[in-house]
């Protein structure tokens, strides 16, 4: 598969002839909208069998830990599927591999609620992570490829929306479709009109490659074997990992050691293969290997605009999904419009990306200090300027960071790229969500402890031990969530100088003056 010239350019020193294509217009323009609702619909499929497991357990009559293996399965294979996508698309062909994956994830999609038992479940939502994961990593090596030069950074604007607009999307449909259609079966079933439209825009609308199966004779089966083994490892370590109180469990430490030491022998086994599936010397480059510390950094504060509010609401309000709902469209639908705006914003000569990038950053931080004053009587409403500033400032720094990064890659390192680009992602959420969690864990009680010292020095007599006990109960976790909020707030103040040690990289040039 042949990818566009960078976005901002070759790199100094080298020269690159970006490969004879046909003119960008309508075809293109839908084939590259399918690629987009197939990644969105990849990560609503995640992100909204994940919020709805309770109700998936209860109507399956599965216990806690049974019903979470259903997500952890999932996310493992997911991780997996990210590091190798890219480059069998460029063996099997872009448009044959995708259309085939998202063929194949509208089969399961349908399979799984007449899943004849609990192991035939899991196995099915494996597939479906695999074939899932495929779906993202694909839109970016699209955007890269299929978007002109004058249009580039909007492509990248869309990969954004993956990781802004999906997951906090899914915070209303995962109620709609358990409270109010009351059916467990469109949870998977809401794949379909997805599926059925990035098929067909992507089969006529996308040029057909030559597949390339002399590529599988020089594939590294030892990087194969052990990467997706130890990203499977870590995944489940990581995700089972609070349940199972952590290295006090014989099996997570297995998982995480065993993940750690058989993704070194993944490394340097990719480093010494002449066809990897992630190019590991990209990183010795400043914007990428520093670019991509902090997105990851970043996708760990992205949290704070989906994951807080919405804990906060369920855990001391009692609010269901339906009523957490707001909390996320507030933050999902400006993305249509704002996450095209920041790219508009760096075809502007006169802005620096990593000026854009450290204003996004601010807002995130000042919306992650006003949310810290939380209480235990904020309701959805008392969130709302802190979700607008994250609405603002999410786009501006997602769009910016990839843009600082990607500008310094080569046509041919495209898929490499994006293999690397959606680890990170992937991983980070993962990394995100289970730092955050055990956090709260741990703060919630200490806290707790703090408030029955206190109470225990004022004296008992005649209060109710029943309501007292879930009054510091909830007041100890709305403490652990402020925390949060100030843990996540001061990462993103600490990451943003680390971007002006990135290389400047100016406006893209599209042969008229953007100014």
């Amino acid at each position: 598969m042949n990818v566009t010239a960078p976005i901002g350019g070759a790199s100094p020193g080298t020269t690159a002839i970006a490969p004879s294509a046909p003119p960008f217009g309508l075809r293109q323009f839908t084939g590259v909208m399918g690629v987009l609702v197939a990644a969105i619909m990849s990560g609503l499929t995640s992100r909204v069998s994940a919020l709805a497991l309770i109700d998936l357990r209860g109507g399956l009559g599965l216990g806690t830990d049974a019903g979470q293996w259903i997500t952890t399965v999932y996310t493992a294979a997911e991780l997996v599927a990210t590091l190798l996508a890219s480059w069998f698309a460029v063996t099997f062909s872009f448009r044959r591999f995708h259309i085939a994956v998202v063929l194949g994830s509208a089969l399961v999609a349908i399979l799984i609620p007449f899943a004849p038992g609990y192991g035939w479940l899991l196995a099915l939502r494996t597939v479906q992570g695999l074939l899932g994961g495929a779906l993202v990593p694909l839109l970016m090596s699209a955007a890269l490829r299929f978007f002109p030069l004058p249009l580039r950074l909007y492509g990248l604007a869309l990969y954004t929306m993956t990781a802004t607009f999906a997951p906090n999307l899914a915070l209303w449909l995962a109620p709609l479709w358990t409270d109010h259609f009351s059916s467990l079966r469109l949870v998977y079933l809401q794949a379909l009109p997805f599926a059925a439209f990035a098929a067909w825009a992507v089969w006529w609308g996308l040029p057909q490659d030559p597949v390339r199966l002399e590529r599988l004779r020089h594939i590294n089966l030892l990087g194969l074997v052990t990467g997706t083994a130890a990203l499977a490892m870590i995944a489940i370590g990581f995700i089972e990992g609070e349940r199972r109180d952590w290295f006090h469990s014989p099996l997570i430490a297995f998982l995480l050691s065993g993940g750690a030491g058989l993704f070194l022998i993944f490394l340097i086994s990719e480093w010494h293969h002449p066809m990897p599936f992630v190019q590991l010397q990209l990183l010795a480059r400043r914007n990428l290997g520093l670019g991509f510390s902090i997105f990851v950094g970043l996708l760990i504060t992205l949290l704070s605009g989906s994951l807080l509010p919405a804990d906060q609401l369920a855990h001391v309000q009692g609010f269901r999904p339906l009523q957490i709902a707001p909390i996320g469209l507030a933050i999902s639908i400006p993305q249509l419009v704002l996450a095209p705006f920041a790219s508009f914003l760096l075809y502007r000569k006169w802005m620096d990306a990593r000026r854009l990038f450290a204003f996004g950053f601010l807002l995130i931080a000042l919306s992650c200090w006003i949310a810290s004053g939380v209480t235990t009587g904020w309701m959805a409403r008392e969130f709302a300027l802190a979700q607008a500033l994250q609405a603002v400032g999410q786009p501006m720094a997602v769009v910016s960071i990839l843009f600082l990064a990607t500008s310094v890659v080569q046509p041919m390192e495209g898929p490499s790229v994006s293999g690397l680009v959606n680890v990170l992602r992937a991983f980070g959420t993962l990394l995100g969500t289970t730092l955050i969690g055990s956090f709260l864990v741990d703060r919630t009680a200490a806290h707790q402890r703090g408030l029955v010292d206190r109470v225990g020095r004022i004296g008992l007599d005649g209060v109710d031990l029943g309501a007292l006990g879930e009054r510091i109960g909830h007041q100890a976790f709305t403490l652990a969530i402020a925390d949060a909020y100030r843990m996540l707030g001061l990462l993103a103040l600490l990451l943003i100088p680390a971007t002006f040690f990135m290389t400047h990289i100016p406006a893209p040039d599209t042969g008229r003056d953007p100014a």
